[in-house]
């Protein structure tokens, strides 16, 4: 499907249930929806896509925003308002989703969210440096070791190799035509829509951090702590994400 002058992979599962967009984390792509697709779509008509870069989607060849990008799609399938799902990137373009577009947003699952405007640390130079020339070595072995030291604490998985890889593969075009959106901590007050926050304690110290404060901030939301999760819930707890879906988005 087209989002301004590139095109980008989307799938929609169809049917008359309630609309759910699910958007995927920055180190990973929209397969992260594959442990949880089938019970979702057994009740919602679900909808997932690849950002700009990943994976199925054309690199960008232009500056964009993943707000602009996600409403894109929401009006590409023609749906008026959905709940929305968002995993870390995905989280925080949820959020962004409800300021700019409230009436559009029904409920919101968060999935170890990035919230923008937080003071999050730098990526030690050291490890970014690693990262740096495995990436120009092409050295996809030493990548995955970095991301499960980084954010995949909870072990090894083929999936989240995967999904490791596809990120970043990504991360280069995103560097060059990504916007940054909204700074939104300081309006988290301002959410008037149901919210749950799910965040594991095997995560990076600084995102559980900025989570808990989010939650604090963000008016009757409900915080979930998993033990032993990492930065990759839906497959590592298939089963909880789908039932807090389930529980959460409804109507």
């Amino acid at each position: 499907m087209p989002v301004g002058a590139d095109k980008i992979w989307a799938e929609d599962s169809g049917g008359n249930g309630p609309v759910l967009l699910l958007m995927h984390e920055g180190v990973g792509d929209a397969r992260m929806w594959d442990p949880v697709w089938q019970a979702l779509t057994d009740v919602y008509r679900a909808i997932r896509y690849d950002v700009r870069g990943f994976r199925r989607s054309q690199p960008a060849t232009e500056d964009y925003t993943l707000l602009d990008d996600a409403l894109t799609v929401l009006s590409h399938f023609a749906v008026d308002a959905a709940h929305l799902v968002g995993c870390s990137m995905g989280g925080a373009t949820a959020i962004q989703m409800a300021l700019a577009r409230p009436d559009q947003v029904k409920s919101i699952v968060l999935l170890c969210p990035g919230i923008p405007g937080y003071p999050y640390p730098e990526l030690d130079p050291e490890v970014a440096a690693r990262f740096e020339a495995a990436a120009a070595a092409r050295d996809a072995d030493g990548l995955i070791r970095l991301g499960l030291q980084e954010w995949g604490r909870s072990g090894d998985d083929p999936l989240v190799a995967k999904l490791m890889l596809a990120g970043f593969r990504a991360w280069e075009n995103q560097r060059r035509f990504m916007q940054e959106g909204e700074p939104v901590l300081e309006r988290l007050g301002e959410l008037r829509v149901p919210i749950i926050l799910m965040v594991g304690d095997a995560d990076s110290p600084a995102l559980i951090a900025s989570n808990e404060v989010a939650a604090a901030r963000i008016p009757g939301c409900e915080l979930i702590r998993v033990p032993g999760v990492d930065h990759y819930p839906t497959v590592r707890v298939p089963e909880l994400v789908t039932e807090t879906i389930l529980r959460h988005c409804t109507g």
